[in-house]
Protein backbone atom coordinates (compact mmCIF):
# COMPACT_ATOMS: atom_id res chain seq x y z
CA UNK A 1 0.00 0.00 0.00
CA UNK A 2 1.46 3.35 -1.03
CA UNK A 3 1.42 6.16 1.47
CA UNK A 4 1.54 9.90 1.00
CA UNK A 5 3.14 12.24 3.52
CA UNK A 6 3.98 15.91 3.49
CA UNK A 7 5.78 17.42 6.43
CA UNK A 8 4.12 20.02 8.63
CA UNK A 9 6.36 23.05 8.85
CA UNK A 10 6.16 26.48 10.39
CA UNK A 11 4.74 29.21 8.14
CA UNK A 12 7.41 30.44 5.77
CA UNK A 13 8.23 33.98 4.87
CA UNK A 14 6.35 35.02 1.75
CA UNK A 15 8.61 35.31 -1.24
CA UNK A 16 8.31 38.25 -3.60
CA UNK A 17 9.65 38.84 -7.06
CA UNK A 18 9.19 41.44 -9.72
CA UNK A 19 8.00 39.03 -12.47
CA UNK A 20 6.99 40.79 -15.68
CA UNK A 21 8.71 43.96 -14.52
CA UNK A 22 9.11 46.70 -17.11
CA UNK A 23 12.53 47.89 -18.19
CA UNK A 24 13.83 51.23 -19.43
CA UNK A 25 15.68 51.70 -22.68
CA UNK A 26 19.11 50.83 -21.27
CA UNK A 27 17.86 47.50 -19.91
CA UNK A 28 17.73 48.48 -16.23
CA UNK A 29 14.65 47.60 -14.21
CA UNK A 30 12.22 50.49 -13.99
CA UNK A 31 11.41 51.81 -10.54
CA UNK A 32 7.66 51.95 -11.15
CA UNK A 33 5.88 48.66 -12.03
CA UNK A 34 3.36 50.48 -14.23
CA UNK A 35 5.95 51.90 -16.65
CA UNK A 36 5.59 50.36 -20.09
CA UNK A 37 8.53 48.10 -20.98
CA UNK A 38 10.01 48.19 -24.43
CA UNK A 39 12.01 45.63 -26.34
CA UNK A 40 15.06 46.39 -28.48
CA UNK A 41 12.72 46.92 -31.43
CA UNK A 42 10.80 49.55 -29.50
CA UNK A 43 7.57 47.55 -29.29
CA UNK A 44 5.66 47.52 -26.01
CA UNK A 45 6.15 44.47 -23.77
CA UNK A 46 2.76 42.72 -23.64
CA UNK A 47 3.39 41.74 -20.01
CA UNK A 48 4.26 45.23 -18.79
CA UNK A 49 1.71 46.07 -16.12
CA UNK A 50 0.07 48.96 -17.96
CA UNK A 51 -0.13 46.87 -21.15
CA UNK A 52 -2.09 44.02 -19.55
CA UNK A 53 -5.66 43.58 -20.88
CA UNK A 54 -7.42 43.68 -17.50
CA UNK A 55 -11.10 44.45 -16.97
CA UNK A 56 -10.18 47.73 -15.27
CA UNK A 57 -7.03 49.62 -16.20
CA UNK A 58 -4.44 49.42 -13.44
CA UNK A 59 -6.48 46.88 -11.48
CA UNK A 60 -6.64 43.08 -11.31
CA UNK A 61 -10.09 41.57 -10.70
CA UNK A 62 -10.13 38.05 -9.25
CA UNK A 63 -13.18 35.82 -8.88
CA UNK A 64 -13.96 33.12 -6.33
CA UNK A 65 -16.98 31.58 -4.64
CA UNK A 66 -18.56 32.54 -1.33
CA UNK A 67 -18.23 31.14 1.26
CA UNK A 68 -14.51 30.79 0.58
CA UNK A 69 -13.42 27.72 2.53
CA UNK A 70 -10.29 26.75 4.44
CA UNK A 71 -7.53 25.87 3.70
CA UNK A 72 -7.83 27.65 0.37
CA UNK A 73 -8.92 30.90 2.02
CA UNK A 74 -9.03 32.07 5.62
CA UNK A 75 -11.93 33.61 7.58
CA UNK A 76 -14.06 33.65 4.40
CA UNK A 77 -12.07 36.69 3.26
CA UNK A 78 -10.15 36.20 -0.02
CA UNK A 79 -8.68 39.69 0.25
CA UNK A 80 -6.60 39.01 3.37
CA UNK A 81 -3.89 37.04 1.54
CA UNK A 82 -4.32 34.06 3.89
CA UNK A 83 -5.03 30.54 2.70
CA UNK A 84 -3.33 28.84 -0.23
CA UNK A 85 -5.40 30.23 -3.09
CA UNK A 86 -5.57 33.76 -1.72
CA UNK A 87 -1.79 33.71 -1.32
CA UNK A 88 -1.32 32.31 -4.84
CA UNK A 89 -3.57 35.01 -6.32
CA UNK A 90 -1.55 37.78 -4.67
CA UNK A 91 1.75 36.13 -5.67
CA UNK A 92 0.58 36.09 -9.31
CA UNK A 93 -0.60 39.71 -8.97
CA UNK A 94 2.81 40.70 -7.63
CA UNK A 95 4.55 39.04 -10.56
CA UNK A 96 2.29 40.99 -12.91
CA UNK A 97 3.18 44.24 -11.14
CA UNK A 98 -0.03 44.80 -9.16
CA UNK A 99 0.20 45.90 -5.54
CA UNK A 100 -2.19 44.25 -3.08
CA UNK A 101 -4.47 47.29 -3.02
CA UNK A 102 -4.81 47.06 -6.82
CA UNK A 103 -6.44 43.62 -6.52
CA UNK A 104 -10.22 43.40 -6.13
CA UNK A 105 -12.38 40.31 -5.60
CA UNK A 106 -15.78 39.41 -7.03
CA UNK A 107 -18.15 36.61 -6.01
CA UNK A 108 -18.54 33.89 -8.64
CA UNK A 109 -20.49 30.69 -7.83
CA UNK A 110 -18.37 27.65 -8.66
CA UNK A 111 -20.65 26.28 -11.39
CA UNK A 112 -20.93 29.71 -13.03
CA UNK A 113 -17.18 30.16 -13.30
CA UNK A 114 -16.72 27.73 -16.17
CA UNK A 115 -20.00 28.50 -17.97
CA UNK A 116 -19.51 29.94 -21.47
CA UNK A 117 -19.69 33.67 -22.03
CA UNK A 118 -18.26 36.95 -20.83
CA UNK A 119 -16.70 37.11 -17.36
CA UNK A 120 -16.69 39.82 -14.70
CA UNK A 121 -13.17 38.85 -13.63
CA UNK A 122 -9.68 38.70 -15.08
CA UNK A 123 -9.21 35.21 -13.66
CA UNK A 124 -11.02 32.97 -11.20
CA UNK A 125 -9.30 30.86 -8.54
CA UNK A 126 -11.49 28.30 -6.77
CA UNK A 127 -10.03 24.77 -6.95
CA UNK A 128 -11.27 24.57 -10.52
CA UNK A 129 -10.00 21.44 -12.22
CA UNK A 130 -8.71 21.63 -15.77
CA UNK A 131 -10.88 19.32 -17.88
CA UNK A 132 -11.33 18.91 -21.65
CA UNK A 133 -15.04 19.80 -21.48
CA UNK A 134 -14.38 23.03 -19.60
CA UNK A 135 -11.54 23.96 -21.94
CA UNK A 136 -14.05 24.07 -24.80
CA UNK A 137 -15.66 27.23 -23.37
CA UNK A 138 -13.06 28.79 -21.05
CA UNK A 139 -9.27 28.99 -20.89
CA UNK A 140 -7.02 27.84 -18.06
CA UNK A 141 -3.56 28.74 -16.93
CA UNK A 142 -1.05 26.00 -16.46
CA UNK A 143 -1.69 24.18 -13.15
CA UNK A 144 -0.69 25.88 -9.92
CA UNK A 145 -1.53 22.81 -7.80
CA UNK A 146 -2.28 19.12 -8.25
CA UNK A 147 -4.42 17.27 -5.69
CA UNK A 148 -5.84 13.78 -5.29
CA UNK A 149 -9.39 13.04 -4.20
CA UNK A 150 -10.05 11.55 -0.76
CA UNK A 151 -12.86 9.82 1.12
CA UNK A 152 -14.22 11.25 4.39
CA UNK A 153 -16.49 9.27 6.69
CA UNK A 154 -17.28 9.09 10.39
CA UNK A 155 -14.71 7.19 12.43
CA UNK A 156 -17.33 4.68 13.54
CA UNK A 157 -17.83 3.73 9.88
CA UNK A 158 -14.18 3.85 8.78
CA UNK A 159 -13.87 0.07 8.56
CA UNK A 160 -16.66 -0.01 6.01
CA UNK A 161 -14.97 2.49 3.68
CA UNK A 162 -11.36 1.37 3.49
CA UNK A 163 -11.26 -0.11 -0.01
CA UNK A 164 -12.78 0.45 -3.43
CA UNK A 165 -14.84 -2.72 -2.95
CA UNK A 166 -16.18 -1.32 0.34
CA UNK A 167 -17.04 2.02 -1.21
CA UNK A 168 -18.90 0.39 -4.09
CA UNK A 169 -21.54 -0.82 -1.61
CA UNK A 170 -21.99 2.54 0.14
CA UNK A 171 -24.11 5.64 -0.41
CA UNK A 172 -21.62 8.32 -1.41
CA UNK A 173 -21.95 12.07 -1.81
CA UNK A 174 -20.07 14.82 -3.68
CA UNK A 175 -20.57 18.30 -5.10
CA UNK A 176 -21.96 18.64 -8.60
CA UNK A 177 -19.59 19.66 -11.37
CA UNK A 178 -16.47 18.55 -9.49
CA UNK A 179 -13.81 15.95 -10.13
CA UNK A 180 -14.77 14.53 -6.73
CA UNK A 181 -18.06 13.44 -8.30
CA UNK A 182 -16.19 12.19 -11.37
CA UNK A 183 -13.97 10.06 -9.12
CA UNK A 184 -17.03 8.55 -7.46
CA UNK A 185 -18.64 7.64 -10.76
CA UNK A 186 -15.60 6.58 -12.75
CA UNK A 187 -13.31 5.05 -10.13
CA UNK A 188 -15.68 3.69 -7.46
CA UNK A 189 -18.69 3.02 -9.71
CA UNK A 190 -20.98 2.57 -6.69
CA UNK A 191 -23.98 0.25 -6.76
CA UNK A 192 -26.16 3.11 -5.51
CA UNK A 193 -26.46 6.41 -7.37
CA UNK A 194 -24.43 9.00 -5.40
CA UNK A 195 -26.13 11.98 -3.81
CA UNK A 196 -25.14 15.13 -5.67
CA UNK A 197 -25.06 18.52 -3.93
CA UNK A 198 -25.01 22.07 -5.29
CA UNK A 199 -22.28 23.32 -2.94
CA UNK A 200 -19.43 21.94 -0.88
CA UNK A 201 -21.05 22.52 2.53
CA UNK A 202 -24.19 20.39 2.10
CA UNK A 203 -22.35 17.03 1.72
CA UNK A 204 -20.80 17.53 5.15
CA UNK A 205 -24.22 17.98 6.75
CA UNK A 206 -25.52 14.98 4.83
CA UNK A 207 -22.72 12.90 6.33
CA UNK A 208 -23.62 14.05 9.83
CA UNK A 209 -27.31 13.38 9.18
CA UNK A 210 -26.64 9.85 7.96
CA UNK A 211 -27.92 10.58 4.45
CA UNK A 212 -24.63 9.34 3.01
CA UNK A 213 -22.04 6.91 4.31
CA UNK A 214 -19.06 8.86 2.99
CA UNK A 215 -18.24 12.00 1.01
CA UNK A 216 -15.46 12.76 -1.46
CA UNK A 217 -13.36 15.96 -1.51
CA UNK A 218 -9.89 16.94 -2.68
CA UNK A 219 -7.31 15.86 -0.13
CA UNK A 220 -6.45 19.28 1.42
CA UNK A 221 -10.16 20.03 1.95
CA UNK A 222 -10.63 16.56 3.44
CA UNK A 223 -7.86 17.29 5.95
CA UNK A 224 -9.54 20.52 7.00
CA UNK A 225 -12.95 18.85 7.32
CA UNK A 226 -11.61 16.13 9.60
CA UNK A 227 -9.43 18.49 11.64
CA UNK A 228 -11.77 21.43 12.15
CA UNK A 229 -15.30 20.89 10.85
CA UNK A 230 -16.69 17.42 11.59
CA UNK A 231 -15.76 15.99 14.96
CA UNK A 232 -15.33 12.24 14.87
CA UNK A 233 -14.62 12.11 11.13
CA UNK A 234 -11.63 10.61 9.36
CA UNK A 235 -10.02 10.16 5.94
CA UNK A 236 -10.06 6.50 4.95
CA UNK A 237 -7.95 6.89 1.82
CA UNK A 238 -7.19 8.70 -1.39
CA UNK A 239 -7.67 7.81 -5.06
CA UNK A 240 -4.32 7.43 -6.74
CA UNK A 241 -2.15 4.99 -8.59
CA UNK A 242 -1.89 3.74 -12.14
CA UNK A 243 -4.47 5.28 -14.43
CA UNK A 244 -5.54 7.89 -11.87
CA UNK A 245 -4.27 11.38 -12.55
CA UNK A 246 -4.06 14.11 -9.95
CA UNK A 247 -6.66 16.85 -9.97
CA UNK A 248 -4.96 19.81 -11.69
CA UNK A 249 -6.18 23.22 -10.56
CA UNK A 250 -5.80 26.15 -12.95
CA UNK A 251 -6.67 29.83 -12.97
CA UNK A 252 -9.74 30.24 -15.17
CA UNK A 253 -10.10 32.89 -17.89
CA UNK A 254 -12.75 34.02 -20.31
CA UNK A 255 -12.18 32.17 -23.59
CA UNK A 256 -9.51 33.95 -25.64
CA UNK A 257 -8.30 36.22 -22.84
CA UNK A 258 -4.79 37.32 -23.78
CA UNK A 259 -3.90 37.86 -20.12
CA UNK A 260 -3.41 34.11 -19.79
CA UNK A 261 0.01 34.09 -21.45
CA UNK A 262 1.39 36.61 -18.95
CA UNK A 263 -0.16 34.70 -16.05
CA UNK A 264 1.46 31.49 -17.31
CA UNK A 265 4.78 33.33 -17.33
CA UNK A 266 4.14 34.43 -13.74
CA UNK A 267 3.32 30.87 -12.67
CA UNK A 268 6.52 29.64 -14.34
CA UNK A 269 8.50 32.13 -12.26
CA UNK A 270 6.63 31.27 -9.04
CA UNK A 271 7.45 27.62 -9.67
CA UNK A 272 11.12 28.14 -10.48
CA UNK A 273 11.79 30.50 -7.56
CA UNK A 274 10.14 28.13 -5.06
CA UNK A 275 7.22 30.39 -4.11
CA UNK A 276 4.47 27.91 -4.98
CA UNK A 277 6.21 25.11 -3.09
CA UNK A 278 6.62 27.37 -0.05
CA UNK A 279 2.96 28.41 -0.12
CA UNK A 280 1.87 24.79 -0.45
CA UNK A 281 3.91 23.84 2.62
CA UNK A 282 2.60 26.84 4.54
CA UNK A 283 -1.10 26.37 3.86
CA UNK A 284 -1.65 22.76 2.74
CA UNK A 285 0.72 20.78 4.96
CA UNK A 286 -0.49 17.69 6.82
CA UNK A 287 0.90 15.30 9.42
CA UNK A 288 -0.77 11.98 8.69
CA UNK A 289 -0.35 9.21 6.18
CA UNK A 290 -3.18 8.64 3.77
CA UNK A 291 -3.40 5.17 2.25
CA UNK A 292 -4.18 4.74 -1.41
CA UNK A 293 -7.55 3.04 -1.87
CA UNK A 294 -7.17 -0.31 -3.62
Amino acid sequence: MRLRRTALIAPLLLLAAAGCAPADSDGKAASEPTTTATSSSGTADACATDSLPTKTAGKLTVGTDSPAYEPWFSDNDPSNGKGFESAVAYAVADKLGFAKDAVSWVKVPFNNSYAPGAKAFDFDINQISITPDREKVVDFSQPYYTATQAVVTLKKNAGKASSLADLKKLKLGAQTGTTSLTAVRQIVKPDKEPLVFNDSNTPKQALLNGQVDAVVFDLPTAFYITAAEIEGSTITGQFSGEGVEGDRFGLLFEKGNKLRDCVDQAIDELTSDGTLAALEKQWLSDVVDVPVLQ
